[in-house]
């Protein structure tokens, strides 16, 4: 049984909506746009979101997430040194082989170079020497972005390579999961973001002849152009056209993109400073909760408590048009229950569900407070005597 409890507090009483605002308008050539706002879960856009397609080079952003699991369980130390296998190298060097880190066969790099060479550079060579350092070929590397994937809900994607190099169908992605892949390295391991994503270029390799060293500038399209940008992914092949996988944060509030099928280099950079900036500026962030604010609370069934407090695991804002000032958001708290103990704190047991002025809808997760332990025997057979005498 679903039960949909209202929100109790006082405080958290809603106002009738005057009149809906329709969603401000955004028109691109793009194939695929699709833009979301993570202080609320919001889509500010969606135009074949889930929409099957190849993710040319946006699919290393997968192969950096793998690593970046990998580097925090410290499973995978950054200054671990992969060598560069010959015949890897023969595949991987040379126009032909796409974007280059300018590797050298036999050389020794380290995880961490080759993370730079992969996010900055959008090595190809790069992105399979990781992948064979870490599974050993590049076919187990692909399987182990494939179970990551499943774990991260990943519901349109499959990686064969570790590149996104074309493969007659075998890799191809959705937006949706794109954007959750940035998602996940975004919030789950920030630290290895700041470290990787938004570098303006890197130096690795030599030129032929002189030696001098080889400095080669992020293809990122918002660097610069964009307040707060500091990510993820660009893509381009024949076959996919010129796509970008994009973030950036302004005043607490993080916003990510997704492009595909664009006709141009400058195209791309274009339509994206445009979606990013039409982002911040068509629509507003309204904060609700704290992070670890109490929300409200639900039924719990066979616990040591008959009821679980339920808290913000992260802030909690709302998205809505900006200007639109008629009405208040109207919330609450939904989940399937009662909840059956026991209950782990942290576990996500809710959800609050927040209808905007603009009359959309944006779901946000709400976590236990504390931990709620199974009831014992004598535990359960007061509850049974409490519910039988109509106490409970």
């Amino acid at each position: 049984m679903t039960v949909s409890r209202l929100l109790a507090a006082a405080a958290l009483s809603t106002l009738a909506v005057a009149a809906p605002a329709a969603a401000p308008p955004f028109e691109t050539p793009a194939k695929v746009a699709y833009l979301i706002d993570l202080s609320s879960g919001a889509e500010l856009l969606n135009k074949g979101a889930d929409t099957r397609m190849p993710p040319a080079s946006m699919a290393k952003m997968m192969t950096t997430e793998v690593a970046f699991e990998l580097i925090d369980q410290g499973k995978l130390p950054l200054g671990k040194m992969c060598t560069v296998r010959p015949e890897t190298w023969q595949r991987w060097h040379g126009p032909a082989a796409g974007s280059t880190m300018f590797l050298s066969p036999n050389e020794q790099v380290s995880v961490e170079n080759l993370l730079h060479g992969i996010v900055t550079l959008s090595g190809n060579d790069a992105s399979v020497v990781l992948a064979e350092c870490i599974a050993g070929t590049e076919p187990a590397f692909a399987a182990q972005m494939n179970a990551l994937g499943k774990k991260l809900g990943l519901a349109g994607s499959n990686f064969g390579n570790s590149n996104g190099w074309p493969d007659e169908g075998v890799t191809y992605v959705t937006a949706r999961d794109l954007a959750k892949i940035a998602r996940a390295s975004i919030e789950r391991h920030p630290k290895l973001y700041k470290q990787f994503y938004g570098q303006p270029s890197f130096t690795w390799g030599k030129t032929l002849g002189s030696g001098q060293a080889i400095t080669q500038g992020n293809r990122n399209p918002i660097l610069g152009k964009v307040a707060g940008a500091d990510g993820l992914k660009t893509g381009h092949t024949e076959e996919a056209g010129y796509g970008f996988t994009g973030s950036a944060e302004q005043n607490g509030r993080r916003l990510i993109l997704v492009l595909a099928g664009l006709g141009s280099f400058n195209q791309r950079i274009d339509e994206s400073v445009k979606l990013m900036n039409w982002g911040f500026n068509a629509w507003q962030s309204r904060p609700l909760f704290q992070a670890g604010a109490a929300v409200g609370s639900a039924e719990v069934q066979l616990g040591s408590e008959n009821e679980v407090q339920l808290v913000a695991p992260k802030a909690i804002a709302v998205t809505y048009p900006a200007g639109l000032v008629s009405g208040e958001p109207r919330m609450k708290i939904a989940y399937t229950g009662p909840i059956k103990a026991p209950i782990e704190k942290g576990q996500q047991v809710a959800e609050l569900v927040v209808t905007t002025p603009d009359g959309t809808v944006q779901r946000m997760p709400l976590v236990a407070a504390e931990a709620v332990e199974e009831a014992g025997f004598f535990g359960r057979m007061w509850l049974g005597l409490k519910q039988l005498v109509g106490m409970a």
